[in-house]
């Protein structure tokens, strides 16, 4: 089973930057390129524990539906989502955001994932979906860090409360 790691330096607090990683109104701005909606579940605002949320998106030139589920939050440092369900066998994405002594975040993206089909998805992981998903969650952290570490991210967050 794949494990991708993304590292992304934030010049923003902890707090900040989990809580955008848990704005369902941000993920939908940072997976523009996949024409990504939601469809189900909690439409906008701050994810919680127990929270889940169904995303439509086109990956591939394909229309995909995934359902993500908040299954382990300790905020400000670390959440999983995990997926209920969708295209993978499995799908694990652990988010970590620890502080830095100069009052920045580093955010860690852990993301496992398993594809079905047997050898053939095993291919598909290995080939494609492994650079595929990198890029994606390369996108995901630039956007958090470009909102945290400007005004943008009050746009999201202050509406929410």
């Amino acid at each position: 089973m794949p494990i991708l790691k993304v590292l992304t330096h934030i010049n923003a607090p902890p707090e900040r930057c989990f809580r955008l990683a848990l704005s369902v109104d941000l993920h939908t701005i940072s997976t523009r390129q996949t024409g990504e909606t939601i469809v189900a579940g909690v439409r906008s605002g701050v994810l919680q524990l127990g929270d889940s949320v169904t995303f439509r998106a086109r990956h591939f030139g394909v229309w995909q539906t995934l359902t993500s589920q908040v299954t382990a939050l300790d905020a400000p440092r670390y959440f999983c989502d995990e997926m209920q369900r969708g295209a993978f066998r499995y799908m694990r994405h652990k988010h970590h955001f620890e502080a830095q002594d100069s009052g920045a975040t580093l955010m860690r993206d852990v993301f496992e994932f398993a594809s079905p089909l047997g050898f053939l998805g095993w291919l598909v992981d290995a080939l494609v979906l492994k650079r595929y998903l990198r890029r994606f969650l390369a996108e995901r952290g630039r956007v958090v860090k470009e909102y945290a570490e400007s005004d943008q991210w009050r746009e999201v967050l202050e509406k929410q409360q």
